[in-house]
């Protein structure tokens, strides 16, 4: 009878339910800083982001829906995945199309919309942010304080506050800047655990190639 309690137990638990395809609060744009990510694992990699024919600087590495708390991924839904040639067409700012790929199948499926749509509305978050020119001026590695690059975008982008971006940072590096969207694509104050900012002094910024 014991492994009949334990069944009920786990059909019963609410923590175990699948996220729901449309049901999510606001987006989080993940930008990341290409360069980092090539000395970091892509150079490694032979990725063709890192080719230098590219001069890739922060690229987009996903729009993700979010509940104010946590987030939803992995939804079963039943909207069309996006074709080869619609993953391929986001290359330009997203550096490969199996980022894109991944990108839609973790996340997009979650958005409620057609994987086309959701391409198309990741690119629409994408151009509303000014990524500030400054960056693409390093021209060697660098140790900045995160607050410098937060205040960068801040000053590019006048409609978004403080608490509406965060920097993330990985083993000593810029690893992301997120912002936070409404699901019209419009600023918002980011929810408590996407708030938290690199606690690091400083980070190592690599110049674009």
């Amino acid at each position: 009878m014991r492994w009949l309690l334990v069944a009920m137990l786990l059909v019963a638990s609410p923590s175990l339910a699948e996220d729901e395809a449309g049901v999510f609060d606001y987006y989080v744009l993940a930008l990341s800083w290409s360069p980092n990510w090539c000395a970091a694992e892509g150079d490694a990699r032979g990725a063709d982001q890192c080719d230098p024919r590219h001069d890739y600087g922060f690229i987009l590495h996903g729009l993700w829906p979010q509940y104010e708390r946590g987030w939803p991924a992995d939804c079963a839904t039943d909207a069309r995945d996006p074709s080869r040639a619609e993953t391929a067409a986001m290359v330009d700012i997203m550096g490969s199309s199996g980022l894109a790929w991944h990108q839609w199948r973790k996340h997009g499926r979650c958005s409620g919309l057609a994987g086309r749509d959701y391409l198309a509305l990741s690119r629409a978050a994408f151009e509303r942010i000014q990524r500030p020119a400054v960056l693409r001026q390093v021209s060697r590695s660098l140790e900045i304080p995160p607050e410098v690059i937060e205040a960068a975008f801040l000053e590019e982008n006048p409609g978004i506050v403080a608490d509406g971006l965060t920097v993330t940072c990985r083993d000593g590096r810029l690893q992301e800047v997120r912002i936070c969207l409404s699901r019209e694509l419009e600023p918002r104050i980011c929810g408590a655990d996407v708030v938290r900012d690199c606690g690091r002094q400083s980070v190592r910024v690599e110049p674009i190639r």
